[in-house]
């Protein structure tokens, strides 16, 4: 590729002549970015597609020029999903670092930015050679969770620390909505503007653009680029329509149990076609699948597990009708957030003799939280059924931490020595409680 055409293709993404969009700044993304920086490691981004990670990069980038003191032109940032690329291989990536070097790179330390690194091959390779230089500071971002395969960490040699990127949380939402509470006192005020937006976050979901467009063909699209580029053309699938009508129908049953036996006699599809693509749905982000807690290993993996969707607004639009899904939906909001925030934590659920609980936080040996989500209360019957099995489980598991996630219901109950606290699902997201 001639050197001319690789230095018009990086300007678009770059800082070195012109300002760049950067969109509206996600705080503690970037405070977790830089402080990678600070460790010298690699830094790995992951999550799923237009979940933000490139607008990571350039806010980073950005925040390293306007309060760092960097040089833009030792900032290299390369998006390798631009359409410019004539191909995705090492030998394009040398030649990007030879141009670079030779042609804007100014005296001083370097911050490499690799953007969707995954399409080029021995990628790996490329930046272990790197990092054992100097003066290189690394990041790289992907929507597979191969980007973190053992066979890659082996080849850095742990030398890298992972930062996820999922759509914007409750919080985020808020400040993309312009919504800024100050104090205790504003947000009693406002209570009734916070739960209309709450009802439409968990519709609509957080990825970046949506919220700020509200265009559903968006999800649509994202929906179609996931099953296309993400599994099709990496995976080499060639039974797109039963690939699609699988996606679809996990998406549907967010919160469900399920087992690959029971798919194949709703679906008619074969069982090893549907092993296969529940795991490239995980690999891209789309789909995650909850175990049944179980203290033998064996039993774990003959139980059910639980299907819930990367982002409420891709099950909203290409699942069922939210007005008739409440429950499922806190539910699936309430994963989500127990992934942003449990980094180290294995996340379960708990059945025993029809009695569930929603999920089960496990921290080493030790059960740290039970929690039930629960829309309304107002039913005997409903809430005496959830706290049953709270109750069941937080004896079994030893475990004294439970709560109970509402719609807007606060209170603490004991029942059967056991304390119970209840939270309104707003409060828990914003950490309020």
């Amino acid at each position: 590729m001639e050197r001319e055409k690789i230095i018009e293709t990086l300007s678009d993404w770059n800082f070195w002549f012109k300002e760049v969009e950067t969109g509206i700044k996600r705080g503690g993304c970037i405070d977790r970015a830089v402080n990678i920086i600070k460790s010298k490691e690699i830094g790995i981004i992951s999550g799923i597609r237009r979940s933000g990670k490139s607008t990571i990069l350039l806010q980073l980038a950005k925040e390293l020029i306007k309060n760092k003191g960097v040089n833009p032109k030792n900032i290299l940032i390369i998006n390798f999903e631009d359409y410019r690329w004539e191909e995705y291989s090492l030998d394009l990536l040398s030649e990007i670092w030879k141009t670079y070097n030779e042609n804007i790179h100014e005296k001083g330390e370097i911050y490499l930015f690799l953007d969707e690194i995954h399409n080029i091959k021995g990628w790996e390779r490329f930046v272990r050679t790197l990092y054992d230089l100097k003066d290189i500071n690394i990041f790289a971002t992907g929507s597979s969770s191969k980007l973190l395969s053992k066979e890659y960490a082996t080849l850095l040699s742990g030398r890298y620390i992972p930062l996820f990127i999922y759509p914007l949380s409750f919080e985020e939402y808020l400040f993309f909505n312009k919504l800024d509470i100050k104090n205790s006192i504003e947000l009693l005020a406002r209570k009734d503007e916070l739960l209309k937006h709450l009802n439409n976050y968990m519709k609509m979901g957080g990825f970046p653009k949506y919220v700020l467009v509200k265009d559903r063909e968006l999800l649509s699209s994202y929906f179609e680029t996931i099953i296309l580029k993400d599994i099709v053309e990496r995976y080499k699938v060639k039974e797109i329509g039963n690939l699609r009508k699988l996606a679809v129908f996990y998406l549907t049953n967010i919160a469900n149990r399920i087992t690959y036996n029971s798919i194949k006699k709703f679906l008619h599809l074969p069982l090893n076609s549907i092993e296969r693509y529940s795991y490239y749905f995980e690999q891209v982000f789309l789909i995650y699948f909850v175990p049944c807690f179980s203290y033998s290993l064996k039993s774990q993996e003959k139980l059910p597990r639980k299907i819930y969707s990367a982002d409420n607004g891709l099950a909203e639009v290409l699942g069922f009708r939210f007005m008739e899904n409440y429950g499922k939906f806190m539910e699936n909001l309430v994963f989500i957030e127990l992934k942003r925030r449990f980094l180290k934590e294995e996340i379960y659920y708990y059945l025993k003799d029809n009695f569930e609980v929603d999920f089960v936080i496990k921290q080493g040996l030790k059960i740290k939280q039970l929690i039930q989500v629960c829309y309304s209360l107002e039913d005997e019957k409903t809430k005496k059924r959830e706290i049953i099995s709270l109750i069941k489980a937080g004896k079994e598991l030893e475990c004294r931490d439970l709560l109970v996630l509402t719609w807007d219901y606060k209170g603490i109950e004991t029942s059967e020595g056991c304390r119970i606290k209840y939270m309104p699902l707003w409060q828990w997201l914003l950490l309020l409680g």
